[in-house]
């Protein structure tokens, strides 16, 4: 179209305008997302010290307590698998509410317990109620960490609108920071599953929390949009499972990295500290604390991996290091047990610490790398795959926590994490350096 003589055209202002209202709006969600999840990671953290202690306080021997969580692990492999299919096809937001709502109901469940149930009858509806919160559990991680994907790839198509950079950075420092503070919250979830049981007791406890993820829920229903993150999802159980070899390298690398942490921190730890001594309130403060520097670990992760431009070529390195680092802890505490060396207790809670540092530093890489790998088209289905070996090691975990401690104490327990944890060193040195559609790309 001809101008007019004399006229001038106006500065291109809108899109400017439109990418900064776009920022703000994606900004937005991710904290609502962020503190939805915060609320949730909250209440699950204290189901577990409320199960631990007060089952325990019954006098539950050490595999019985395992059995408990057994179905709430089991349930996150399958809540992972269909919860990021559910989430591609019905939208994130809506499968963030759904998770919501299963752990009130479990809660709820639970709370119906009646003490003069015989023990088998007490179990079993435990387990089944246990088993409704691991869905619960699953089906909003995978949601909530899948936004973060989301969030990003909206972020970086503004980055090139505008031609900037260093999106991975920021995914990194995002999914870093979302983990830790995750964790944190879940720290301090023990802390108040301990404080609640002892105030208000094992059913007032669990009315309260249901109660605060009532408002949550309210909160999630209001402020999202119910069809954010929805895509074309998979057709088939094929394509479901059939994902990038970086993906698959680090499914498997999950499996066997947390089972080698609930081995022997889902029940042994907290069994030992007890039989040294300690109260229940000191071993639930103690593994508040132990969880919250956890957490406070994997949100400095950036400052402690070197990041690469292209998201890979630092940090695939940083994965490998970081779990060979690991393997060595578990090895050495065992010696230690087995030597009965003085102030074993004071030795295995060093030790803990150690193994904690390293731990939050491998979860948070791991966590970065699945979305790295993952495409932002099916995001939430690759999150869910991830997530579901996550849960899936977390049962084996559990399982032997139990069996292990049971069989020969804190040494067996110790031996099956160093052993666990050689074998996710294995599994790291087949993950790609590149992505699956830039090595496509090159000629």
């Amino acid at each position: 179209m001809n101008e007019a003589p004399g006229s001038s055209s106006p500065p291109p202002a809108q899109p400017a305008v439109a990418a900064s209202a776009g920022a703000r709006h994606v900004a937005r969600n991710y904290a609502i997302v962020t503190a939805a999840y915060w609320g949730f990671t909250l209440t699950d953290g204290a189901l577990r010290m409320l199960v631990l202690l007060h089952f325990y306080r019954l006098g539950y021997s050490p595999f019985t307590l395992a059995f408990l969580f057994l179905l709430y692990e089991a349930a996150g492999v399958l809540a992972n698998l269909v919860g990021g299919w559910l989430a591609t096809h019905y939208g994130i937001a809506r499968m963030l509410a759904v998770g919501l709502v299963t752990q009130i109901v479990g809660f709820v469940l639970l709370s119906a317990l009646d003490p003069g149930w015989t023990a088998a009858m007490a179990v079993a509806w435990v387990v089944v109620a246990q088993g409704i919160c691991g869905v619960a559990k699953d089906l909003t991680k995978t949601a909530s960490k899948s936004a973060i994907k989301i969030t990003q790839s909206q972020v970086q198509a503004e980055a090139r609108e505008q031609a900037r950079g260093g999106s991975q950075g920021q995914l990194f420092k995002w999914v870093a920071w979302f983990t830790g503070s995750k964790n944190a919250m879940k720290g301090i979830g023990f802390f108040l599953g301990g404080v609640l049981l002892e105030t208000l007791g094992f059913r007032g406890a669990l009315w309260t929390m249901a109660g605060l993820l009532a408002l949550v829920l309210a909160g999630v229903l209001l402020s999202l949009p119910p069809m954010m993150g929805k895509k074309q999802a998979s057709r088939s159980v094929r394509e479901l499972f059939a994902k990038n070899p970086g993906i698959n390298a680090l499914a498997a690398a999950r499996v066997v990295l947390f089972g080698a942490r609930d081995v022997w921190f889902v029940v042994g730890v907290p069994v030992f500290l007890y039989s040294a001594g300690w109260t229940f309130t000191m071993v639930g403060t103690f593994l508040a604390v132990w969880t919250i520097g956890y957490g406070l670990v994997q949100a400095l992760a950036p400052q402690i991996v070197k990041r690469s431009a292209d998201g890979l070529s630092n940090e695939v390195p940083a994965a490998r290091l970081w779990s060979a680092v690991l393997a060595v802890i578990p090895a050495a505490l065992a010696v230690a047990v087995w030597l009965q060396v003085p102030n074993l207790e004071w030795v295995v809670v060093g030790g803990l610490g150690l193994f904690g540092f390293a731990f939050a530093v491998n979860s948070s890489v791991h966590s970065y790398l699945v979305l790295a790998y993952a495409g932002s088209e099916k995001a939430a289905e690759d999150v869910g795959f991830y997530y579901a070996a996550n849960a899936l090691g977390r049962f084996i975990g559990t399982l032997l926590s139990g069996l292990l401690y049971q069989w020969g104490g804190l040494l067996y327990a110790l031996i099956g994490s160093a052993v666990m944890l050689l074998v996710c060193w294995l599994v790291t040195l087949a993950l790609p350096l590149a992505r699956e559609d830039s090595a496509r790309a090159a000629p």
